[in-house]
């Protein structure tokens, strides 16, 4: 699979050792790499990770690496393996982690010849060179970056004052179980004082045109999935009454569809917002680098685009209904589904609390499917953010990067409960039409773009967890 070992003298600088590597050929291992592991089927459902966690498992062998697939259940395979600190400082383990499953794809509506288990290396319309496949930006690319940091931490045999591990969990698409399991029943031995997971990207023009906005992802919103459930009483279709289940569950959602709570700027996004501003200069620029300018100015504009709206607001979604199939029934008991992501600071018992108060009808309840707390990880003075922040500034001039809390978890909001700094960032530049990509039609990573992803990942690693070579 890997055939390019790529002879590097190893200096005594590992900063220098990076300088003087063939980065096109590293790109062109790291891409072929990234081919094999998206054909490797890990759709979920039903996941079947284990296929996908050979793969990495082949990569590391083939370089002495050993590593284990932990199988909780038959097919979900997690794969972990570790490079041991070799002067150990006394500092935990920065661990590399990743998701092995990949969601569902409509092979029709894909490009006809890059369906979205190809990993075919091809150009898009554009001329673009790129990985085709389901999961190369979510995230089967950031896997491949950091199963070959470890490849080549271990080829240029870097000094290590703490362990790498690279981690690869199931499930993180659907119910998050190979995180939880993980989180609850091999943390410990792993060590993990720091991870580097998904959860931000490079965006171009996101904010301003030419610019790149690198958002670090330094904690998630919280979520509370809830069934909403109206009843009253049931008859026949012919007489409408007053109070069946069907009008309160009308109401209920009129409520919820009418809440409009006022933002709050956490700190992370008015940093964000600062240094966006910073990059940009001018009279935008100066707006954004004042924040009681920006909260005045921009809170229209913020709250106005549903993206940046959920940014600043508990946020209350309507994604399906439950009831009768029956036209001529009127049902004593119907229910919609609820997706509720909360800011840092909400607790899903206050959420629930205000969900109730909007309503206001004894006979609407809410029936909690799952609750899950937002967190944060301190970024301010953290190596592991720092250490991204300053790489990435240095591979993109034109970006802007700043700390982020994500509308959507990962598997970070499992980690930092036990202790954890949790950092999201995959180092790739793409424009937003290709971000669209990830979940819908024509999945792709560019290939320029994972080689100095990779880049940074390994530089990253090494600053965090190099150790001076005596």
């Amino acid at each position: 699979m890997l055939g390019l070992l790529l002879p590097v003298a190893l200096a005594a600088d590992p900063a220098a050792t990076l300088a003087d590597m063939d980065w096109d050929a590293a790109t062109e291992e790291v891409a072929h790499v990234l081919a094999h592991y998206l054909q490797a089927d890990t759709t979920n459902p039903p996941g079947n990770e284990t296929v996908g966690a050979q793969v990495l498992a082949r990569v590391l062998a083939a370089e002495g690496i050993p590593s284990e697939i932990w199988e909780p259940e038959p097919g979900r395979g997690n794969l972990i393996a570790r490079l041991p600190a070799t002067a150990p400082d006394g500092e935990g383990a920065l661990c590399l982690l990743s998701h092995l499953d990949v969601v569902t794809s409509e092979p029709e509506r894909w490009h006809p010849d890059h369906p979205p288990l190809s990993g075919h290396i091809a150009p898009d319309d554009d001329g673009v060179l790129s990985v085709w496949g389901r999961g190369a930006l979510d995230m089967k690319g950031l896997g491949a970056m950091e199963l070959m940091t470890l490849v080549w931490l271990k080829r240029l045999g870097v000094p290590l004052s703490r362990d790498v591990v690279l981690i690869a969990v199931s499930d993180e698409e659907v119910y998050n179980t190979g995180a939880q399991m993980l989180a609850e029943q091999r943390l410990p031995e792993l060590g993990c004082s720091h991870v580097l997971n998904e959860g931000g990207l490079g965006v171009e023009g996101a904010l301003f045109e030419g610019q790149t906005l690198f958002p670090i992802s330094v904690g998630e919103k919280g979520a509370l999935w809830v069934r909403m459930v109206a009843t009253g009483a049931p008859g026949h279709g012919s007489v409408p009454r007053p109070g069946e289940a069907p009008q309160r569950l009308i109401a209920a959602m009129n409520a919820l569809n009418a809440y409009d709570p006022d933002p709050v700027f956490h700190p992370a996004l008015v940093e964000l917002l600062d240094a966006a501003g910073e990059a940009q200069g001018g009279a935008p620029g100066f707006v954004m680098t004042h924040p009681a300018l920006a909260r005045g100015l921009l809170r229209g504009t913020l709250m106005a685009n549903p993206a940046t709206r959920a940014t600043l607001i508990d946020t209350v979604h309507i994604t399906g209904m439950e009831g009768a199939n029956e036209p001529n029934v009127v049902p004593s008991e119907v229910a919609a589904l609820l997706d509720c992501r909360l800011l840092p600071d909400t607790t899903p018992e206050q959420m629930l609390a205000r969900l109730e108060a909007l309503v206001d009808d004894p006979e609407v309840r809410f029936e909690v499917i799952s609750a899950q707390q937002g967190n944060v990880s301190a970024w301010r003075g953290d190596p592991l953010y720092d250490a991204l922040a300053r790489h990435i500034a240095a591979t993109w001039p034109e970006a802007a990067v700043g700390p982020y809390v994500s509308v959507g978890f990962t598997d970070s909001i499992y980690l930092r409960p036990h202790g954890v700094q949790a950092f999201g960032m995959m180092p790739v530049s793409v424009p937003p039409e290709l971000l669209e990509t990830m979940h819908g039609d024509d999945e792709r990573m560019p290939v320029e773009e994972l080689g100095k992803g990779l880049r940074v990942v390994l530089s990253v690693v090494i600053e965090v967890a190099g150790a001076e070579d005596s």
